[in-house]
């Protein structure tokens, strides 16, 4: 029987200027899942967890299948095409509590893994609806991790029910960088201080900014893109539950970046910037701002328009 694995990225949500709409893939970091088929003409849908191992610092997903992300996505896809039965086995490169889309990249590339191991059934929309199971299972109904992590670049989540997802182009040059403290925040602790309710001058004006993304990366405008990367929900409340966090994004701000935010929940934090010549002084200054506050960060500078799950 054949036997497929699919490395799926990390991913930043929101974009800092799209709650739980926006999502961009980061090469390099991610998870690897491998699936052998047993039995595709089981009436049941059976995944046996074999192996999970993990880089130095990463956290394994729970072997429970109620709270494992890859094992959720691999059964959907299985229930989706009438059964079947796998063996799995994950690598994780992203630790929980990342900001980095850590479940979301386990659920991609198991279903992912999954589908194309069965012979590619499914579309990629198909695909991600089983995703969004394991996302919901785990961490949130919530779709600007996986989209991103199986599609690849920018992602904007239209709609969730049904699924619509549109990858926007992104402007020539653009570069992002991740700071990666030493710190963990996880994703329930995040979403737990965003307000229920926002004012309506707030959803005015979060609405036009953005909208003016959307614009600006159809038109490569990156002075537009400086002036509406604003977040008014979630970065307010989660700046401070991470330590150095408004000194780094100050500092990377000051270093010349478009826009810079936190990544997802949390404690990573992104910047957007014009080149990758620019982004070295924005990635070092990032990086001082958090060592000055007591914290230590590791860098990443990544082109903005980066492929998604593949199979490797």
């Amino acid at each position: 029987m054949r036997t497929v694995t699919v490395f799926a990225p990390a991913s930043i949500g929101n974009v800092c200027v799209g709650f739980d709409t926006l999502g961009l893939a980061l090469p390099g970091l991610g998870d690897r899942c491998r699936v052998r088929v047993r039995d595709p003409r089981s009436s049941d849908s059976v995944v046996d967890f074999e192996t999970v191992t993990g880089q130095p610092g990463t956290e394994p997903l729970p072997e429970a299948s109620q709270s494992n992300a890859a094992v959720i996505a691999a059964r959907a896809v299985l229930e989706r095409v009438g059964g079947g039965h796998v063996e799995m086995s994950l690598h994780k490169g992203l630790p929980t509590g990342s900001g980095l889309g850590s479940s979301s990249a386990s659920a991609v590339a198991a279903a992912q893994a999954t589908n194309l191991a069965l012979g590619n059934p499914l579309r990629p929309l198909q695909v991600l609806g089983c995703c969004l199971e394991a996302e919901a299972a785990v961490s949130g109904r919530h779709a600007d991790n996986i989209a991103p992590s199986l599609l690849g670049g920018l992602v904007l989540v239209r709609r969730l029910d049904p699924l619509d997802v549109v990858r926007l182009p992104v402007p020539e040059g653009l570069t992002v960088v991740l700071i990666r403290p030493n710190l963990s925040l996880l994703t329930t602790a995040g979403r737990g201080v965003i307000p229920e309710s926002m004012a309506t001058a707030d959803a005015v004006a979060h609405s036009a900014n953005l909208g003016s993304f959307v614009a600006a990366c159809y038109s490569g405008d990156l002075d537009l893109m400086s002036r509406c990367v604003v977040d008014p929900i979630a970065e307010p409340v989660r700046i401070g539950m991470i330590k150095g966090g408004a000194e780094a994004l100050a500092a990377m701000r000051a270093a010349g970046a478009i826009a810079a935010s936190i990544s997802g929940s949390g404690p990573a934090l992104f910047a957007l910037c014009r080149s990758k010549a620019s982004a070295a002084d924005v990635a070092e200054a990032g990086v001082a701002a958090m060592q000055s506050a007591g914290v230590e960060a590791t860098h990443v500078v990544a082109p903005a328009d980066s492929p998604g799950a593949r199979e490797v």
